[in-house]
């Protein structure tokens, strides 16, 4: 893409900032995937959904899978025919040339990275309380939830060099506590423990049956599925993108799947939707009742560095947006500022932990920050389901991933329903929603006065700006 200058030229091509290096082939693009989607979700929310519905705990992740699936066909037709690092904004900015669609897009995605992040540092919290026995007030997790963000904004601003080889350990660690429930599910119905037969019990809504509980609950069963949606700014760093990203993605969207469902049906089995339900550590209860001789410490430690890792990639995603946003001239240029020893972006990891900060002290609950990450995101995959159709007049001179036109519109139909207020969806959802986009909006306009009195227009997105969406 054209890099647009400040007073609106194309830059020079001698400043052409090199091509990143093609090193991921389809293995490690399929661990990074997997690695992307596991994690706070279907550690944390198990439960939450269970409350919803009943012992079909396992029906709201089948259905998000399904949701998640569809929108995925639209970023891998969008991901195939434009091979960047910058996502959903590049869609954006390329199917309808709007900047301020674009930016409340790239804003959308930088705070579902801040919700995402809070979640983790809650679970975090409430896992380290039970795991150890600490036995921790409400004001207690908190603390250690506000504390645990704070080191997360220290590794931050040090400097984190990641790479694909960590994202394999650290994926092997999530992946193994979760083979750890399968496991102790699978023993313990092949003992006779447990209670099979509520793997198919509706909790019914009264007169609505059970397809409004449902529904409920797959809005929060959503965020175990977001993820996948950040394999698209791996695109500049894979070999022959356009060939292996279909086979890729969908594998791993399939093998996420299959876990959850399994982990989901090991869960209800040892234990009831009203125990599961309680607290904000579903999982460790399931090892207390399949295992009650495993060390329940080892199991917290490994949830604990699940929901860790998770929480640092979605800050250090959300703190990057945001100065990739000030670069491109449409957030202040304060937050575009570089420490000039850590050459880390200071002021955007300043700006992003307070947001975190105040999400965690003033909602606290894992279901509304969940919640809140996926209505964003929901929001996010409708636009890009609709860029799909608006771009297909747009060709491009290689060949690429086509999707059938029914996904599209079904994907959009779809993720436009599920963030509506008539799923159940908590109202509280919408008030962080509205006042996180509101803080973006009047930032906008601050940078559009500033960028007018300065003679500065904003530029079009590029990587800097990119498309992650939060790591779950």
């Amino acid at each position: 893409m054209t890099d647009i200058s400040a007073a609106g030229a194309p830059a020079p091509a001698s400043t052409a900032e090199p091509s990143l290096h093609r090193v991921m082939g389809p293995w490690l693009l399929l661990l990074f995937i997997v690695g992307d989607i596991l994690g706070t979700g279907i550690y944390a929310l198990t439960g939450q959904v269970a409350k919803q519905v009943g012992g079909v705990v396992w029906l709201p992740f089948v259905v998000a899978f399904v949701v998640a699936m569809i929108t995925a066909f639209s970023y891998l037709e969008l991901v195939t025919k434009y091979p960047k690092a910058a996502g959903a904004a590049l869609y954006t900015h390329k199917a309808f040339g709007i900047h301020f669609i674009t930016f409340i897009v790239a804003f959308a995605v930088m705070c579902s990275g801040i919700t995402s992040a809070s979640t983790a540092s809650r679970a975090f919290a409430a896992n380290m309380s039970n795991a150890f026995g600490l036995g921790l007030s409400a004001a207690g997790v908190t603390g250690i939830g506000l504390a645990f963000m704070a080191v997360v904004a220290a590794v931050n601003f040090r400097g984190v060099g990641e790479s694909v080889k960590a994202n394999v350990v650290l994926t092997c660690v999530e992946l193994t506590g979760l083979l750890i429930i399968i496991f102790i599910g699978l023993w313990a119905i092949g003992a006779g423990q447990g209670d099979v037969s509520r793997v198919m019990q509706f909790k019914t809504a009264g007169e609505g049956g059970a397809f409004w509980p449902v529904i409920a609950a797959t809005t929060l069963a959503f965020f175990a599925m977001v993820g996948f949606e950040d394999s698209v700014n791996m695109a500049e760093e894979c070999k022959e993108p356009s060939h292996i990203f279909p086979k890729v993605l969908l594998a791993g969207l399939i093998i996420t799947g299959t876990i959850y469902v399994l982990v989901s049906i090991s869960a209800i089995t040892l234990v009831s939707p009203e125990q599961l339900g309680e607290g904000e550590t579903p999982l460790l209860k399931v090892v207390q009742a399949g295992a009650p001789n495993f060390p329940l410490w080892i199991f917290g430690f490994i949830t604990m560095f699940a929901v860790a890792n998770s929480a640092l990639i979605n800050m250090l995603m959300a703190s990057r947006l945001v100065y990739g946003m000030s670069r491109e001239h449409v957030l202040p240029p304060a937050l575009g500022k570089v420490h000039e020893t850590r050459r880390t972006p200071y002021v955007a990891i300043a700006f992003t932990t307070l947001l975190a900060f105040a999400l965690i002290t003033f909602v606290g609950e894992v279901p509304a920050l969940g919640g809140t990450t996926a209505l964003l995101l929901l929001c996010v995959f409708t636009v890009v389901n609709i860029a799909v159709l608006v771009l297909r007049s747009d060709p491009v001179a290689h060949s690429h991933f086509r999707t059938p036109t029914l996904l599209p519109l079904l994907g959009a139909l779809f993720c436009a329903f599920f963030a509506g207020p008539w799923t159940g969806r908590d109202p509280v959802q919408y008030k962080i929603a509205g006042v996180l986009i509101g803080i973006g909006i009047l930032l906008w306009l601050v940078t559009v006065m500033v960028n007018r009195a300065s003679g500065v227009r904003p530029s079009e997105p590029h990587a800097e700006i990119g498309g992650a969406g939060p790591v779950n």
